[in-house]
């Protein structure tokens, strides 16, 4: 059984229900998406197939249906990164071993199970990811001062001839500064009635959070298509991303480990928002336009010209075509990155607000491969 906590707007037995089967951590996406908490299952079966491939990892068995024939059932697991970050391996288990299964029906009545808890005949718990475990192998703080460019600016990647990238932030969903809720790691709000201090909605807005916080995220076009976690989002991504600074052009990329390996420019050459890009300015982008200044320590990176088709933040948050966000980027020490985001989005929110968060630096490690599409029916 995997450690982690769970907050949902449920109630009664649904609850206690929830409290057996909780939501990983970092799992690509909530669970209650797609299995019904309300149907909780059991399944003993042989092992026909390990698909051991992202997002989820799937592991196929026959189960006797009742009727003298079998029925393949999927079961479904969490990512390769995070079972091989917990020290399993596809071959723990063999084709023809048997095994069993607790976990969650999936809401569609197909033969799929979320495989909350797999154990081998003679009892032995398989493919547990603690996610306590799955953090500290991550963590090696880095030892010595801030790194630096010879004309003395902040490296927001690692030093030369060193490896690392930025993950594990301290909060995994947008809320106003100041704002006191509790949210799970992929923003679903432990009590909906809290929706409203999140951030400064305006009414529509307001109601179609609630709707997809309701839903359990499920119409995430990140989960149902693969679509870029874009916007501040790309900063709360369980994977981490990764600064590639190529001064000589005067421009930035961000790589990152969720989504599809997918990437974003910042140009640093003075250039403003009118005309940044030949050709085609108009057309709206998932990750915007961004143009960046130093100040001082803190990269200050502006960002428009947003297209509407994506959820810029964990949790549903809404937007427009008008969402202008600025970004501070400032490296406090060589292990802690802070991000400051500022939301100014008039056609969905009543005034312009500030969410910010740290950033812990992976040492030593390359960033993870992560696919959305790579074993998605």
């Amino acid at each position: 059984m995997r450690k982690s906590s769970t907050f949902a707007s449920l109630s009664g037995s649904a609850l206690v229900l929830l409290s057996l089967f909780v939501t990983p951590a970092f799992a690509h996406h909530p669970i209650l998406a797609k299995f019904d908490v309300a149907r909780p299952l059991t399944l003993t079966g042989r092992v026909t197939e390990i698909d051991w491939a992202n997002p989820h990892v799937h592991v196929f068995i026959n189960v006797d249906g009742g009727d003298g024939k079998s029925v393949n059932w999927a079961i479904e697991l969490a990512s390769t990164i995070e079972l091989q970050g917990s020290g399993w391996r596809p071959d723990v288990i063999k084709v023809g071993d048997t095994i069993t299964v607790e976990g969650l029906a999936a809401r569609n009545g197909s033969e799929q199970i979320w495989g909350s808890n797999v154990e081998r005949t003679n009892g032995e718990q398989i493919f547990t990811v603690d996610d306590d475990v799955f953090a500290k192998q991550l963590v090696k703080p880095a030892q010595g001062e801030l790194p630096r460019w010879p004309d003395n600016q902040p490296r927001l990647g690692p030093p030369p001839g060193a490896t690392g990238y930025w993950a594990l932030p301290s909060k995994m969903g947008l809320v106003e500064d100041g704002v006191e809720v509790a949210m799970d790691e992929h923003g679903i709000l432990a009590n909906i009635a809290d929706a409203p201090k999140v951030a400064p909605f305006q009414d529509w807005a307001k109601d179609l959070y609630v709707l997809r916080q309701s839903a359990s995220l499920r119409d995430d076009p990140s989960f149902l298509y693969c679509i870029p976690p874009a916007g501040p989002r790309q900063f709360q991504n369980q994977f981490g991303f990764q600064f590639v600074e190529q001064r000589e052009r005067d421009r930035i990329f961000i790589l990152h480990a969720g989504g599809n390996g997918n990437w974003r420019q910042i140009h640093t050459d003075g250039r403003d928002q009118v005309g940044q890009v030949s050709g085609d300015d108009n057309n709206p982008l998932f990750f915007g336009r961004s143009v960046a200044t130093w100040e001082g320590d803190t990269l200050v990176v502006d960002s428009k010209g947003f297209n509407e088709g994506f959820w810029f933040s964990n949790g549903g948050l809404p937007h427009t075509a008008q969402l202008h966000v600025i970004e501070r980027f400032t490296r406090e020490d060589i292990n802690t990155l802070r991000i400051d985001v500022t939301v100014d989005d008039p056609g969905a929110y009543s005034r312009t607000w500030t969410s910010s968060w740290t950033m812990q630096w992976i040492d030593g490690k390359e960033l993870p491969e992560y696919y959305c599409q790579d074993n998605r029916p």
